[in-house]
């Protein structure tokens, strides 16, 4: 595939994600490798086509590398999925589960043989031969196992019992065949499926990999919407020790690649694609490849381990629906209001407290906070409230009536602007809805692994949108031509009416997205307005408001109990606030870039109108570094004033700056001599010192300067001792102090000229020498 061809589907793609998604944020990228052989394992695969899409595009960004991945053939051989999917270069893989194909009569297992398969009214001599598989009905989990012996029409012996060596396979079916017969069946409903030989495939794959190229493929083999990670298929282990088999010369590096989505079927969600630590491929297991049978697929199952050690660092894998909506309440319970966790965070937090709550959930004070937290998220939900909404939620005042009268008329204000692109669009909304359903439902009455089918939603939607908003907008430019012509305008604008049409509809729709984003976002907020003024509510208020901070210092106790007990290295790696820059002492708006250079909602009036209008109206002043909030009622703010509206820029998807990878420059440090500590007496007091209990100095050198910091201060530091490189490779150390009132050119014009220096004589060394 020519480069450009590549190039300009990448640029295409690039396009449509960014519509499709309000941010993607990659995570860890300098963990992938600038050259050689790569496989880039990605899971969980959550978003059919869209899943490959995103890791592409972060690969190419970060590298300019092209990752070829592995498709299911019957993929490719759709026109559109097809077409796209040769664009990016991908290798097609057959899959015998997709020519799979119902077989007569009915099966059960012999009384003495669990690998004797039994037959009624069957055809097994003409429906299989040795190699092929069978498969069982969805009531025992869709087993799979696969055929040596064709003995009869009635009766074949398969390699090992369904369900594997452990037996449990094999019960499960016995108990339904007993259910079966209760009912008058004699047997179960079953497929063939053909038996396919990969090695085309592999041959593709280990040429690619030994052109130094790059492969991506999602071991689980298919796309899914559970919770956790399905098993893991034997391909990617074969692929990276048979290429190293074949040629001693290639050294391929394994590189977990987790794709995490906050409500990956939705129109403008977010995602994280966070890439691990690349693996190398051990040469023992190469070498027990090369022996084969028996000691080649110990090696395959080996390093089928490491890999899914690799994947479990960069996903997060909750055994169930219900744990991972508990485990995200929590998080969002620990953090507390004016902390702003980036999206690398909230991940890094839900794996952190996944893996501690599976290790003690046995433990009664941990199954009593479950239940609390349970308790608490019924009462949101009755209230119609949302956990970042409660702790600002104060007695209801003018300001309140006044706040929710000026967001009503922000929102039919936005409203407006947004309605003729909404109106617009409105037909292919509307159609890629219904189509994108039917597809999941037949994607799930196709699947034994899907729970509810929203895999595909999100890759039906954009197709959809891809096909018909061609056709929509060709229609509105032929309206808008018969309607200049009926109304007699010039020749020429009549010529030019289509292509202004066709032109002109892009930017109108992207205007009318923003707006209708932020016309959303003052309609969320307005919820808590209404409830505060019902009379009546502020008991529940103050009820739900005092269980939030019961909660929130329950679970900090909780976490500093057990927290040091799962991991030694808890204190110094544990996440207190977000690593990000901290509030402005400035005059002026503090305002801070996203991820794709824009400023955010601290500033940028499109994006988030409600923060720069309410700081002006309701409290705030461009010049003050302390303020009152609206929803603070008349009392002083003790914290210094940062932009921010309650109800609107502490969202459950939190979407700042990830700054995990930022050297440790805080004005804190310099500033903390001369400000003057916080007041502690809020009413999160309690849960503040919770979280300095295990961090409890209040001291800390830097260098040898010596700095002294307060504990209020050290609320704005993470305590994490980092290497003192910028990576594994480059060592640094600190030189020296900036004044914090010393201009930046100021402060480094003599650096800079001493590594002009140093470089001039370096170069005239070499050259003497």
């Amino acid at each position: 595939m020519p480069a450009v061809t590549y190039e300009t589907a990448l640029m295409f793609w690039r396009i449509i994600t960014q519509i499709f998604f309000r941010e993607i944020r990659p995570r860890g990228a300098f963990n992938i490798p600038r050259d050689g052989p790569v496989i880039f394992v990605g899971a969980p695969h959550h978003n059919q086509f869209l899943d490959p899409l995103l890791l592409s595009l972060e690969v190419f960004r970060e590298t300019h590398r092209r990752v070829a991945f592995l498709t299911a053939a019957k993929s490719m051989k759709r026109k559109a999925v097809g077409f796209f999917a040769r664009q990016m270069d991908s290798i097609p893989v057959a899959r015998a589960a997709d020519e799979a194909k119902s077989g007569t009569g009915l099966v059960a297992l012999s009384p003495n043989d669990p690998c004797l398969v039994i037959g009624e009214g069957t055809r097994f001599k003409s429906e299989f031969t040795p190699k092929m598989q069978i498969t069982l009905s969805k009531s025992v989990n869709s087993v799979t196992a696969e055929v040596v012996e064709v003995v009869s029409d009635t009766e074949l012996r398969i390699k090992k019992e369904f369900g594997g060596e452990t037996g449990k396979g094999t019960a499960r079916i016995r108990e339904k065949l007993a259910e079966a017969k209760a009912k008058g069946k004699n047997g179960l409903a079953f497929k063939t499926l053909p038996f396919i030989d990969q090695q085309e495939m592999y041959h593709g794959v280990y040429k690619r990999l030994k052109e130094g190229g790059c492969i991506g493929i999602f071991p689980e083999g298919g796309s899914h919407d559970r919770t956790d990670l399905l098993p893991l298929k034997a391909g990617v282990s074969i692929m990276a020790l048979g290429a190293m088999a074949s040629d001693p010369t290639v050294k391929v590096k394994i590189v977990p690649v987790g794709l995490s989505y906050f409500h990956a079927h939705r129109f403008r969600s977010r995602a994280v694609v966070e890439f691990g630590v690349a693996q190398d491929v051990p040469a023992e297991l190469v070498e027990m490849f090369k022996e084969g049978g028996a000691r080649k697929r110990e090696a395959v199952a080996k390093f089928l381990d490491l890999i899914y050690d690799g994947l479990k660092t960069v996903t997060i894998r909750a055994p169930d629906y219900d744990t991972l909506m508990l485990i995200q309440a929590v998080r969002r319970l620990y953090k507390t209001p004016g902390q702003h966790l980036t999206l690398g965070q909230v991940v890094d937090l839900n794996r952190r407290f996944l893996e501690g709550y599976t290790h003690f959930k046995d433990e009664p004070r941990v199954q009593k906070l479950r239940s609390d937290v349970l308790k608490y998220n019924r009462l949101l939900r009755d209230l119609g409230l949302r956990d970042h909404q409660v702790p600002r939620a104060k007695k209801a005042s003018w300001k309140t009536l006044g706040l929710l009268l000026y967001r009503l008329t922000l929102l039919l204000f936005w409203t407006i602007l947004a309605l003729p692109g909404t109106i617009l669009n409105g037909p292919m909304f509307i159609i890629a809805s219904i189509i994108s359903k039917k597809k999941a439902k037949e994607a799930l009455a196709a699947s034994v692994v899907k729970v509810a089918g929203r895999d595909v939603l999100a890759t039906w939607k954009i197709l959809i949108s891809l096909g018909v908003a061609p056709v929509l907008y060709t229609l509105y430019a032929i309206l808008a031509t018969v309607f200049a012509v009926k109304a007699h305008v010039s020749w020429w604008l009549q010529l030019c009416t289509p292509f202004l049409v066709i032109c002109a509809l892009p930017f109108m729709n992207y205007a009318a997205l923003k707006f209708g984003e932020a016309g959303m976002d003052v309609f969320k907020s307005l919820r808590p307005l209404v409830v505060a003024l019902i009379p009546g509510q502020q008991r529940d208020l103050d009820k739900l408001k005092a269980k939030r901070l019961r909660l929130s210092n329950e679970v900090a106790d909780v976490i500093n109990e057990f927290g040091p007990k799962l991991w030694d290295d808890f204190d110094q790696f544990r996440i207190l606030v977000p690593a990000s820059a901290p509030p402005s002492t400035d005059t002026g708006v503090w305002r801070r870039k996203s991820s794709v250079g824009q400023v955010d909602a601290q500033g940028n009036l499109l994006i988030h109108p409600m923060t720069w209008l309410d700081e002006r109206l309701f409290g705030w002043s461009r010049t003050a570094t302390r303020g009152t909030s609206a929803w603070g009622g008349n009392t002083p703010s003790h914290e210094l004033s940062r932009p921010g509206t309650p109800g609107l820029d502490e969202s459950d998807e939190e979407d700042h700056g990830d700054y995990d990878h930022v050297i440790g420059y805080l004005p804190a440090y310099e500033a903390a001599s001369r400000i003057k500590p916080r007041s502690r007496q809020g009413s999160y007091a309690d849960l503040k010192r919770l979280r300095m209990m295990t961090t409890a100095q209040t001291t800390s050198s830097n260098g040898s300067s010596g700095i002294q910091v307060s504990d209020s201060q050290t609320l704005h530091m993470r305590h994490r001792q980092r290497r003192e490189s910028l990576s594994d490779l480059v060592p640094v150390e600190r030189i020296a102090s900036v004044d914090k009132q010393e201009t930046f050119p100021n402060a480094t014009a003599g650096l800079n000229e001493e590594i002009v220096d140093t470089i001039a004589l370096e170069t005239f060394y070499h050259s003497y020498v």
